[in-house]
């Protein structure tokens, strides 16, 4: 089994990191334990022009980092996290166009098989908006449309509709999406098959909504730094290669489950204002009828409330195609909690996660399968603690709103009000741990 992160960005999209290279994802990669990534970005020229000089075929129909460059990038790892990792071409492109008499601003992620039909999609899009603008490119293109184009450039090329709860760029989103995927992409629709759930929602509440139970959910970072790489995942039976991952998005054969946040920390999961710092569940929203108490203006409605229009089952009724899930959180920020300090990036964080990625291997692997003893051993009972926490669920969450992530306590003060707890049950033990396959 093997961890994907298939929706990523570069350097070259707006509000990302300046080391999000090639070298730096790859290098991060191996160390959260993931062996398939997302390329981002393909539609900038300057980014496909590094794409196409530093990573080579691989014999999978996928890509690998250039021997040397893969070389330099490994060497910055301990020997416990040097997995293989190779890289399948994607971008996320912005579709804002009117239809049904409304504006609709969707996001779709495209993955293609090859440098050669990436090509060729570019020169047709760059003959309808700018390409150079934006690793995220904006264009006027239908999403319809956009999936014709991705096909006619290679029959192989996937199209799955990016976090798709979001109010304001996604498929299902509420204030500028559909309420179906049918409905998005008409008579291509059949060609969708995969939609991915993001930050702010999780399988549970997607499987409320029964006209998604002919689609594979996925789980992806969104990743605009490195370090973000794997916040959500998707897991895999087998190798990677491009024909088993097609096989994976399009039937669901070979797909084990996903890694997900908790999506009460998602930018969305819940209504309110931010100027007005105002945090809304559905219930207050209703009730408030649909208007921020502060300002009288209305509320952008969250993922929760959006689900909740469109379910027509109750919650804790599975999906008839559900796979396991795992909801988790950064190891960074557990560190930071257990040794008492406020950022992830200081000096002691820095050093207790170096350690625990030198004897016990990748993130991923730490968070999920590593005996709590190993992990007491290196970073003593209180990170133990804290692992075990967040594995059994068992910890404080306030909901994201308006563009305003969540926030997560690992070390709940018990006083603090159950409102403020998950409001979903833990991951099920049977869930998934995920590994590298060549861990």
């Amino acid at each position: 089994m093997y961890a994907a992160d298939l929706h990523i960005h570069s350097k070259y999209s707006r509000a990302t990191a300046t080391d999000l290279d090639l070298e730096h994802l790859h290098r991060e990669a191996m160390r959260k334990g993931v062996s398939l990534v997302g390329s981002g970005d393909f539609t900038h020229p300057g980014w496909f022009t590094e794409l196409s000089e530093q990573l080579v075929p691989d014999s999978g129909g996928l890509y690998r980092l250039r021997d040397d460059v893969a070389a330099a990038s490994a060497a910055g790892n301990p020997p416990s996290c040097r997995g293989e990792v190779r890289f399948v071409l994607q971008t996320e492109i912005s579709s804002i166009y009117r239809a049904g008499e409304r504006v609709r601003k969707v996001h779709n992620i495209l993955l293609m098989p090859d440098l050669d039909s990436v090509a060729r999609l570019n020169a047709r899009l760059e003959r309808v908006g700018n390409l150079k603008s934006d690793g995220r490119p904006i264009l006027g293109l239908d999403s319809r449309d956009l999936l014709e184009v991705a096909l006619e450039a290679h029959p192989e090329a996937i199209c799955i509709p990016a976090h798709i709860w979001t109010p304001w760029f996604s498929v299902l989103g509420s204030k500028s999406g559909f309420d179906s995927v049918q409905e998005c992409y008409r008579d291509l629709a059949a060609h969708i098959t995969a939609v991915e759930t993001g930050l702010s929602s999780d399988p549970p509440m997607n499987w409320r909504v029964s006209s998604l139970d002919g689609y594979v959910l996925v789980s992806n970072s969104d990743a605009h730094s490195p370090s973000k790489l794997a916040r959500e995942a998707t897991l895999f039976d087998g190798e990677p290669t491009w024909a088993a991952l097609r096989r994976a998005l399009s039937t669901g054969d070979g797909l084990v489950g996903t890694v997900e946040f908790y999506p009460e920390e998602g930018k969305y999961h819940l209504d309110g204002h931010r100027k007005c710092e105002t945090r809304m569940a559905p219930v207050e929203t209703a009730r408030a009828g649909g208007l921020c108490p502060v300002c009288g203006k209305p509320v952008t409605v969250g993922v929760l409330n959006r689900v909740e229009q469109l379910a027509d089952r109750d919650a804790g009724i599975r999906s008839p195609r559900a796979r396991d899930f795992r909801s988790l959180v950064g190891l960074d920020q557990i560190v930071a909690e257990t040794l008492g300090v406020a950022g992830r990036t200081t000096r002691r964080v820095e050093e207790l996660m170096g350690r625990l990625l030198e004897r016990l291997g990748p993130e991923l692997s730490i968070l999920t399968e590593v005996p709590g003893e190993e992990i007491q051993k290196v970073g003593g009972p209180r990170l133990r603690e804290g692992i075990e926490r967040v594995r059994s669920g068992d910890i404080v969450l306030l909901g994201g709103y308006d563009g305003e992530f969540g926030t997560v306590k690992v070390f709940p003060d018990e006083s603090a009000p159950s409102s403020l707890r998950s409001l979903f049950p833990p991951s099920s033990p049977s869930s998934p741990s995920p590994t590298s396959s060549s861990q």
